[in-house]
């Protein structure tokens, strides 16, 4: 983390993505430059919100003439490390594997996906365009610079997750559900759908 960013509450940094994301799309519509008000309407943020978000990282607009759009996408991209042109694999090709490649939201976000890996020959060939290869290729057909790998395998997790760190992998979105060990230079970010149906059972349980 740096220095910026170690002074950003949390929940700032939780709403920086959401603000990239739409300048992205704004700057590919033809927008360069946006009051924070017009902004709040795209982003269904307040306005006052948005402007003390931005403050911390510094002076980043003009009052009456609002934020240039390409320098707000620049110091967001060097800010929280994200390129639109990040390389990420797929691991496990199977339905839920296949609905992540479906999604229809990856554009201006963080990248693409470029290739998927499964052991089941019949998953085999391409999903949405993107190519899948065989498991026993990992090592050979891992695209170079990538860093990211969505995992969504139900056997011998710890072994694909070994092989993806020893391959420069440095983190890895996790719908295994199983408990898996990474050195301490790996993040790894777990998606728990049960977890999260329970907490939200418990939240409504509690409303008066």
């Amino acid at each position: 983390m740096n220095q910026v960013t170690a002074n950003v509450p949390k929940a700032t940094m939780q709403r920086y993505p959401i603000y990239l994301k739409a300048l992205r799309k704004l700057y590919n519509m033809g927008v360069e430059r946006i009051l924070s008000r017009e902004l709040s309407l795209f982003v269904d943020i307040e306005s006052t919100t948005i402007r003390r978000d931005f403050s911390f990282i510094g002076s980043l607009g003009k009052q009456g003439y609002g934020y240039d759009v390409k320098s707000l996408i620049e110091t967001f991209d060097n800010l929280l490390g994200v390129s639109f042109e990040e390389k990420l694999i797929l691991v496990g090709a199977g339905n839920l594997g296949r609905a992540i490649l479906n999604y229809n939201r990856w554009n201006h976000v963080v990248g693409e996906i470029v290739c998927g890996f499964d052991v089941d020959p019949n998953k085999l060939g391409e999903a949405s365009d993107i190519p899948i290869y065989h498991m026993s290729e990992l090592e050979t057909r891992m695209p170079e610079g990538c860093r990211i790998a969505i995992v969504t395998v139900s056997k011998n997790v710890q072994e694909t997750i070994d092989r993806l760190v020893d391959l420069g992998i440095v983190g890895i979105v996790d719908f295994s559900s199983e408990h898996i060990q990474v050195p301490k230079d790996v993040v790894v970010k777990t998606v728990d759908v049960v977890s999260t149906i329970q907490e939200l059972i418990f939240q409504t349980n509690n409303i008066r």
